[in-house]
């Protein structure tokens, strides 16, 4: 008897789960030569919604946790990422249509950043805070804290982005305690949505990485617009009129880090564009 395979249609990922879209659509990705490889869910507005509110409902519990804890959960996104190396190699060769050996170093490379950013979790505060001199019996320390809810964008605007360019957008955002919804590229998605199923079995609690498929243009205005939104990191969409969306930021005080203005990928200055500093007073003791 002839077995029939059983085609994988790509879910959304909100909330630590892999539902289908409310719109119930689906659209199809092919290969740069036009082969048909999958569908991917269409997310509407109200996942994109549901996607803020995931995110919104895990930011603080993450943000509460320990840096050295933060750093072992990235860690171990690096570890289930290589114990899963030849599928993300065979995914990267049927999106970009490159060799196995460019796959391969795509791979290895978004290991080593998850293992880079996993390093910085619990060193990046000693950098970007600092005690300052006042003239009276106070301490005044200024510590970074995360922005909150970013939205981000995968670039791959080019090959060899369609797995790194996920792993750009989530992990300086990550490693500070912020939540994330993140927007796959609708050319190249098929790696963003495997990634998404490392990171559910990676401890990573569920709503602090939410994916989204499909709607790359419409949702930027939706997600730009939305007022539970703390930051709207543009620099993975170069194809977007990334102006419009950073003045429908500004409307509701986000803090936007456009294509023009963004830190190099791998970097602290990338880690601390997702944080705010806070300045605390607290008085010593006259004893």
């Amino acid at each position: 008897m002839t077995r029939l395979d059983v085609k994988k249609t790509y879910k959304l990922y909100i909330g630590g789960k892999f539902p289908r879209s409310e719109s119930g659509h689906t659209l199809a990705v092919s290969t740069p030569k036009g082969s048909h490889l999958a569908h991917v869910a269409q997310a509407s507005r109200k996942d994109a919604r549901d996607a803020v509110s995931a995110a919104r409902s895990a930011q603080s519990g993450w943000a509460g946790a320990t840096s050295y804890n933060r750093g072992q959960v990235l860690y171990r996104i690096a570890e289930m990422l290589e114990g899963r190396r030849e599928q993300f190699v065979a995914e990267i060769r049927a999106s970009e249509g490159v060799s196995a050996r460019t796959a391969t170093t795509q791979v290895d490379r978004a290991i080593d950043e998850w293992v880079w950013f996993a390093g910085w979790a619990d060193k990046y505060a000693q950098l970007s805070g600092q005690a300052n001199p006042v003239a009276g019996p106070y301490f005044n320390l200024s510590v970074p804290e995360p922005s909150g809810v970013v939205v981000g964008y995968a670039s791959a605007d080019q090959t060899g982005q369609s797995l790194l360019g996920v792993v750009h957008a989530l992990a300086p955002a990550v490693v500070s305690g912020n939540a994330v919804v993140l927007i796959a590229h609708p050319d190249q998605p098929l790696p963003a949505m495997s990634f998404a199923e490392v990171l559910n079995s990676s401890d990573v609690p569920g709503g602090v990485v939410n994916m989204l498929t499909g709607v790359r243009e419409p949702a930027a205005m939706w997600l730009a617009e939305h007022a539970d939104v703390n930051c709207l990191d543009l620099s993975g969409a170069t194809e977007l009129d990334w102006a419009s969306l950073q003045a429908a930021g500004a409307e509701t005080l986000k803090r936007v880090i456009t294509p023009v203005t963004a830190p190099a990928p791998h970097s602290l200055e990338r880690i601390r564009a997702f944080t705010e500093v806070k300045t605390i007073w607290h008085t010593k003791a006259l004893g």
